[in-house]
């Protein structure tokens, strides 16, 4: 007889995996609320039925069979969609909610600062948010929309959120002792803060940035390098160095006299951020109501 044509009991696999989890008949019972030879007869009427050992008895314990290896692994696999649809069928009687990926400079400094208004227009919509500082592939994420840095080939066919646009920023303190600062070659003798592109981001950096300005390289003996960009403008804002800063990201350490602007020295590029709908076949209204907002927020 065909093992599909077989009522395997999910009772039975659940002991199963409970004891293949622990590698303890005495362990899984203690979870399962059952006994000890409760879980022993119901692992073996299993093997029965399968007609595989599953299990070596060994002393004071047990171990897996290759057998019983890959069938922890089918039935593990197996529970964990069962908990995920569970969760997917529940999450559509409670608020619709709706997971955003972006990195952490965008979450930090443009999209927390203005997710209140969105909040109060929508408080029944749950936000989730997802964040890396690096580069990210929104193809490998479980997420509805993501908020991506690219070049202009990247954002072909996807709504802009916001243009690059680069001026470099420093603490008026340092701008008193370092200043004037108009011009590329006093900018090239300055300590300069840098934001790494190592995971291959598109964002602009010093060499690209004065190559771009048409100026001389940087001649600063000394130079700090951060992955981070939140550290790097904290460092900036502690009279340290000058950093590039994005224009929507470094609005609100301008206005409170942290940092300031050589807006004189200001670039921009074909680069910017996109919004992307990851399944656009999903026409929910909480997620409609986000892209129409996010598109509109000044």
């Amino acid at each position: 007889m065909l093992l599909t044509s077989k009522r395997i009991s999910p009772n039975g696999l659940r002991v199963f995996e409970s004891a293949a989890r622990h590698l303890s008949f005495t362990a899984a019972a203690k979870e399962l609320r059952s006994t000890q030879s409760a879980v022993s007869q119901q692992v073996r009427a299993l093997e029965e039925q399968l007609g595989l050992q599953l299990f070596d008895r060994i002393y004071r314990g047990v171990r897996l069979t290759e057998s019983g290896q890959a069938l922890c692994e089918a039935v593990q696999a197996g529970f964990a969609t069962i908990e995920s649809t569970i969760e997917r069928l529940q999450q559509r009687h409670r608020n619709p909610r709706l997971t955003l990926l972006t990195d952490f400079s965008l979450a930090s400094y443009w999209l927390l600062p203005r997710l209140p208004a969105f909040r109060q227009r929508h408080p029944h919509i749950d936000v989730r948010i997802m964040t890396n500082q690096g580069g990210f592939d929104w193809r490998e994420q479980e997420v509805d929309i993501a908020i991506v840095f690219a070049d202009q080939r990247g954002l072909e066919g996807i709504p802009r959120l916001l243009d690059e646009e680069v001026f470099p920023v420093c603490s008026p303190g340092f701008l008193a002792e370092y200043g004037p600062i108009d011009d590329l070659a006093s900018l090239g003798e300055v300590p300069l803060l840098t934001l790494t592109a190592d995971q291959g981001q598109k964002w602009l950096d010093w060499p690209g940035y004065f190559e771009r300005m048409g100026g001389p390289l940087h001649q600063a003996p000394s130079e700090l390098t951060f992955n981070n960009y939140p550290l790097l403008l904290q460092v900036a804002i502690a009279g340290q160095g000058v950093g590039l800063g994005w224009r929507g990201m470094v609005e609100n350490q301008l206005e409170r006299g942290m940092l300031v602007g050589l807006e004189s020295l200001s670039l921009s590029t074909d680069n910017g951020y996109g919004v992307i709908d990851i399944h656009a076949e999903d026409q929910s209204p909480a997620k409609q109501a986000f892209l129409e907002w996010i598109l509109t927020s000044d």
